[in-house]
């Protein structure tokens, strides 16, 4: 029997069988035959036989139902259920060979069917495809930058087993935890657990210092390390080996740094002299570490015994066996057959075992945080882990995995928008012979193939996209294009989009019963539209969270941006001093500048304005509780300084030439007389050092000035003093002139230093500038968690679209006729606008708690923190709103201006 045969005696069978029971239609409501046998029949029987038994049993029931009754049905139904549980029924029928094709010719003839169904809707093809490439090329580039934070530091070849030595110390009741470790633990560590590790090494700070060859002065980042630590970092040497600092004046170069000394010249051998304080050679070069590990921007190392010995300070805690001086880092490698967590056990009480028992309140334990957490979990509140980075992580990859979803549900929406289209197609190959499997087959070739076109756009997408994404988040990401895992990794990601986006449609659509379809009596019921309804609810929902917690971290860094600085930052230039070079020139230089007029005010501090370098104890004064921790933020200034930053003061006075004493005085902020409880704070007399000491200084306080916010912007600032030193100052603080243009200030200014001090390169820095940086991190996350908002809206709306645009064109008859009618184009606006805003009304209502939910838990890192106001749900909400009615008003208003004549001529 031929297809058209078939189909036109299917037909003829169903009229008989709908004959059969009409009688049900104008009784009771039609009954639904018992589950347990059905489930049995679709356990045993092959698939191209099960439709047919049960539309045949089902057809049967519902005769008999009213033929005997309900109860005689069943039972009935039950017998001639059983009946087919034979073993000649569970085998699929063999076809002939126009109904039985390879494999090739069904996927070559789904291929074929699925483009010419693409070609036929270029609309809706461009709204799948351009919505599927958005979402997968904004997944992939949160997976790129994932894999990044994931990878960072793994560049280094015992990356599992380096760790950094750390403390938690108890001050005031409250546990700190600080890397910066004393000297002599060093030593204590291979002396007592020297079998426990395989490298160790100590490290001073990393800063700009000045490296000289010849004429060239190059200000690079660099520090001075222990002789292990190029072996830790297992460094790429391109010449030289991991040994060269064995030698106190050597030193080794990155690559980068070599080429700007060196030139094409050899460097090995040769000697450059850093920070104007000795003379080294060159020892190795080696590669130039990548962006993604904590030492990037390392660009020399020389030995850690050359710092001691241009450092008297750092001499003196080596000698002296200083334990309370807490200015250093240590690195260490472990041994193969030792694990991190026992170690850190072990060396609990390196520290505490060793110090003075004065110092033994402090509690400090000593332990190690492998470098694996370094980037991710660098969050610490009294004494625990709090997680760090790894929080935003998590927060893109569940926003690259909603963004995907967005994608996948405008899929499914208008994929099942369009069933009744579709509807015919289904009925007539079942009824020439097709099996469900077949048909959901088709739906999911179609479905995989706009992925895979949706997968081209989106990597031609990223292609565009990534410098300006790595810009945005502050990487040097690069395609892998040459990484088979990343290709392994994006077969799976098809293979999981396309399962994703095209399993509800394939199943739905395959569900048509041909009866029905081919009759003309199909219609799509009010609960079909429900699970697109409820897919444009979640779509919006995302969307609606994502635009709340940008707007939070926006407000967020404003609310910190608008805290009170204490200081004016504007005009504030800071200057490092490099090389002992700037020491003994602040007269010449101030005459200079002021006779130049390019400046107002010129000081020297120990510490940056955005940065307070040194913490210092052992303070007392009368009334002082015993059992307090003096530990003060301590920063020595000159003359002028509280002129040169604009420090506001509250009481008392600044320092002045005018009074020889204020060598002895000191001026505190508002937070250090709270701390010190202090009512009357000017005329305090407070001791550094203990009284009995000979070593001990007595300072008066002679002012309070309001609190300067030179460190964390999100917490309180610390207890600060500032007593007077020009020997113990490393920066130049300049007030421009407001007269002059800033570009030719600091021209002029590097005029001025040049000829005053020729040996070492012009740097500076401006204050507002540096106290910006502070934000960096929380506006690049604002950034990309604000264009992953507008992408989430783009995807809502561009689904939202099509679907208004099927709808239009699915209630075109209506639209006419109730034009015909009378009704105005606001009328059908309305009509065909109110369910979409409906939505998205309910995604505002669900979205407002869920965003209120984790920002504030959010927020709640903060100390200084901003609050969630309503008004920022509402205008959310109202956003949305006025987005949604754009998008669908579109579609709506050109349907309603349509001739009625055009859409009825049919009728």
């Amino acid at each position: 029997m031929t297809p058209p045969d078939r189909m036109v005696l299917f037909i003829k069978i169903a009229d008989a069988q709908e004959t059969r029971g009409i009688a049900s239609l104008h009784g009771k409501p039609m009954q639904q035959p018992p589950q347990l046998p059905d489930r049995l029949l679709r356990f045993f029987l092959a698939d191209d036989r099960l439709e047919e038994v049960l539309g045949d049993l089902h057809e049967e029931y519902r005769w008999q139902v009213n033929r005997v009754g309900e109860q005689r049905a069943r039972w009935q139904y039950w017998i001639d259920a059983l009946g087919f549980i034979k073993p000649q029924f569970s085998i699929r029928q063999e076809s002939n060979h126009y109904s039985n094709p390879s494999n090739t010719t069904m996927l070559r003839n789904y291929l074929k069917i699925a483009f010419r169904n693409l070609a036929r809707h270029k609309g809706y093809s461009a709204i799948n495809i351009g919505g599927l490439a958005v979402g997968m090329a904004v997944a992939m580039l949160i997976g790129l930058w994932i894999y990044d934070e994931l990878s960072y530091n793994t560049y280094h070849q015992h990356y599992n087993r380096i760790a950094q030595v750390m403390q938690h110390q108890t001050v005031n009741g409250h546990i700190s935890t600080q890397e910066s470790i004393p000297i002599p633990l060093d030593a204590e560590l291979r002396n007592k657990y020297g079998n426990n590790f395989k490298h160790l090494a100590l490290a001073a700070y990393p800063g700009n210092r000045i490296l000289s060859y010849g004429e060239k002065k190059l200000a690079r980042t660099g520090n001075y390390m222990g002789a292990d630590m190029p072996e830790i970092l297992s460094l790429a040497m391109l010449k030289g080996n991991r040994n060269g600092l064995k030698e106190t004046n050597s030193i080794l170069l990155s690559a980068s740094t070599a080429q700007a000394l060196f030139g094409d010249t050899d460097p090995i051998d040769k000697l450059i002299n850093i920070e104007g304080k000795a003379d080294v050679k060159v020892t190795g070069i080696y590669e130039d570490l990548p962006f993604n590990t904590e030492f990037h921007d390392l660009t020399f190392i020389a030995p850690w015994e050359l710092y001691v010995a241009t450092q008297p300070w750092v001499k003196q805690a080596l000698d002296k066996r200083v334990w309370g001086e807490n200015s250093f880092q240590l690195f260490v490698q472990l041994a193969d057959h030792t694990a991190i967590k026992t170690v850190s056990d072990r060396i609990l009480n390196a520290k505490l075992d060793n110090v003075p028992a004065e110092d033994k309140k402090y509690k400090s334990e000593i332990f190690l945080h492998p470098m694996s957490d370094w980037r991710l979990y660098s969050g610490w509140e009294e004494g625990v882990q709090t997680g760090g980075y790894i929080q935003y992580v998590r927060l893109f990859a569940i926003v690259g995995i909603f963004v995907l979803l967005l994608a996948c549900i405008n899929f499914m929406n208008l994929s099942t928008a369009r069933s009744e289209k579709r509807a015919k197609e289904v009925g007539i190959r079942k009824a020439v012979g097709s099996v469900r499997s077949q048909l959901v087959n088709q739906f999911f070739s179609e479905s995989f193939l706009v992925v895979v076109l949706a997968f081209v756009g989106a990597l031609l997408l990223i292609m565009g996209s990534l410098p300006w994404f790595n810009n945005l988040a502050n990487k040097q990401i690069t395609f892998p294009w040459s990484k088979l895992p990343f290709w392994l990794i994006s077969l799976g990601f098809i293979l999981i989009t396309g399962l994703l986006a095209g399993s509800y449609p394939a199943l739905y659509l395959s569900s048509f019963q041909p009866i029905k379809v081919l009759k003309g009596t199909f219609k799509v019921g009010g609960l079909a539209a429900m699970p697109r309804k409820v897919l444009i609810v979640v779509q919006f929902t995302v969307s609606i969270t994502l635009i709340i917690g940008t707007i939070i971290v926006y407000r967020q860094i404003q609310h910190t941006k608008n805290r009170p600085l204490g200081y004016d930052n504007n005009g504030v230039v800071m200057i490092p001093m490099l090389s002992p070079a700037f020491y003994g020139k602040y007269d010449v230089l101030k005459t200079d500048l002021k006779n130049a007029g390019v400046i107002q005010e010129i000081a020297e501090s120990s510490s940056p304005m955005t940065g307070v370098w040194s913490n210092t104890s052992g303070f007392n004064w009368q009334g002082k509780d015993p059992s307090l921790d003096t530990d003060f933020s301590t920063i020595w200034v000159t003359h002028d300084f509280g002129k040169t930053v604009g420090w506001q003061f509250k009481e008392g006075r600044d320092f002045s030439r005018a009074f020889s004493t204020d060598s002895s005085a000191m001026i505190i902020n508002e937070t250090a007389v709270k701390f010190m409880g202090l009512k009357h704070p000017v005329g305090t007399v407070v001791t550094w050092g203990e009284e009995n000491d000979s070593r001990a200084k007595k300072y008066t306080i002679i002012g309070v000035i309001k609190d300067v916010l030179a460190e964390s912007p999100y917490e309180p600032v610390k207890q600060a003093i500032y007593v007077m030193d020009y020997n113990n100052v490393n920066w130049i603080m300049l007030k421009l002139s407001s007269n002059r243009s800033v570009s030719q200030s600091i021209a002029t200014i590097e005029s001025v230093f040049k000829k005053h001090i020729p040996s070492a390169p012009f740097s500076y820095k401006f204050a507002y500038e540096e106290f910006g940086k502070k934000f960096a991190s929380e506006e690049r996350i604002g950034k990309l968690a604000g264009s992953f908002a507008v992408l989430a809206i783009f995807l809502s709306c561009l689904g939202l679209f099509g679907l208004a645009s099927f709808t239009a064109e699915q209630r075109t008859k209506e639209i006419g006729v109730r034009k015909v009618l009378g009704a105005s184009v606001l009328n059908l606006w309305s009509l065909l606008s109110k369910d979409f805003l409906m939505l998205v009304i309910i995604a505002c209502l669900i979205a407002s708690p869920i965003a209120y939910y984790y920002l504030s838990d959010w927020l709640n890192d903060y100390q200084y923190r901003t609050e969630i106001s309503w008004w920022v749900f509402a205008g959310s909400g109202v956003g949305a709103l006025i987005i949604t009615l754009v998008t669908v008003s579109f579609q709506t208003v050109k349907a309603a201006l349509v001739n009625p004549v055009k859409s009825l001529r049919s009728e």
